[in-house]
């Protein structure tokens, strides 16, 4: 009896303690993320970043106009030169020989020279008193002309000699600053061959590459602006300077120069920098009356027509608002809307399906 009477106790227990309720616990609710984008006016006008690398404006490639062995070398990346600053020179023994050799000859067809021409004399007096025939005048006067042809050659040869001399040694075209040396001390350099390089322009340039579809938007004199990776927080002006008629077959691209207005000390050659154009679009379909266009995908449609989700700031959120539209054509970048909206509104871009009128949301960042 006393067992039965202990488990009543304790079922009544039971029965009474889940009869009392806990006190509610405040739960911050969990707000949906939305994508979203800004309504802008577009008046055609888009806007493209392509990457480059800088570059001085006027880039002196140094190269001698001999071979030899490289037996002087004043270069040292970063050197500051001022024009006729002697670089670098070549072991000239064989053209110094050269041009030894090319002055005994001149000296030898200027003694044949003198001596024809002292012969001619002495014929033609002969010939005057009919000592000598008329032939022998005329035998006379070619070697005479000969030997000239002969010393006037000779002359050119030592000058072009002398010349080859100097093509030894390699001399700085203008003031600058060496960007590259690219032999060393006592290596055998041919004609024409790269030694090194100067930065030799005050200004900087962008070098970049365009693709085919975008290259009949730009112009000569365009504006744009230049942003290097290194140099944060930094912006700069600049304006095309040069367009490639022609695709480079390596890159597929259309070359293109920007030149920096205004560079600092901070911009060195080789930084990778992002050159952004802004232009009016090519299409003929394309209208450059100012619109207002909203993307696709942020446009949903309802018994009482189309709609945008607005957000809505409100206290520490958003709230989405069903917003009816009137939209007009479609173009590439979305619909035009003709009321409805204004500049500058926020509207959720995805998911519009499963969105709620009055519903509290966040703004998402794009990924």
């Amino acid at each position: 009896m006393k067992n039965n009477q202990y488990i009543i106790m304790i079922l009544f227990t039971l029965i009474w303690l889940s009869g009392c309720e806990s006190e509610p616990v405040d739960a911050e609710p969990v707000l949906r993320p939305v994508m979203y984008q800004q309504v802008k006016i577009s008046g055609g006008e888009r806007e493209r970043t392509f990457s480059g690398t800088s570059q001085s404006d006027q880039v002196i490639k140094l190269s001698f106009r001999s071979s030899g062995i490289l037996s002087e070398l004043n270069m040292t990346l970063g050197q500051k030169v001022t024009q006729g600053a002697l670089l670098a020179k070549l072991d000239n023994i064989q053209a110094q020989l050269n041009y030894e050799n090319s002055i005994s000859t001149r000296n030898s067809s200027e003694s044949r020279m003198k001596t024809a021409k002292l012969n001619l004399d002495r014929v033609k007096a002969l010939y005057e008193k009919g000592g000598s025939s008329l032939s022998d005048l005329e035998a006379a006067k070619d070697a005479a002309r000969t030997a000239e042809q002969d010393f006037a050659s000779a002359t050119r040869n030592v000058q072009i000699q002398k010349d080859q001399i100097n093509h030894g040694y390699l001399y700085a075209s203008a003031d600058g600053e060496i960007a590259s040396v690219a032999v060393e001390l006592n290596e055998n350099v041919s004609a024409g061959q790269v030694v090194g390089t100067i930065n030799a322009g005050n200004m900087m340039d962008i070098a970049l590459g365009v693709p085919e579809s975008f290259i009949n938007d730009l112009s000569v004199d365009m504006p744009v602006t230049v942003d290097f990776v290194s140099l944060q927080n930094q912006q700069f002006v600049g304006v095309v300077k040069e367009i490639s008629p022609s695709i480079d077959v390596n890159t597929s691209t259309y070359p293109v120069v920007v030149n920096v207005l205004q560079p600092t000390a901070a911009i060195k050659s080789g930084m990778a920098a992002n050159v952004t154009f802004k232009y009016q679009q090519s299409d003929a379909r394309a209208s450059t009356s100012p619109k207002l266009l909203v993307p696709a995908s942020a446009v949903g449609e309802d018994a009482r027509g189309r709609f945008v989700f607005l957000l809505v700031p409100e206290g520490d959120a958003y709230v989405a608002r069903k917003q009816l539209i009137s939209i007009g054509s479609l173009t590439s970048e979305g619909f035009e809307v003709l009321a409805g909206l204004q500049d500058g509104q926020l509207i959720a871009t995805a998911g519009l399906q499963t969105l709620l009128d009055g519903q509290a949301v966040k703004l998402s960042e794009l990924p």
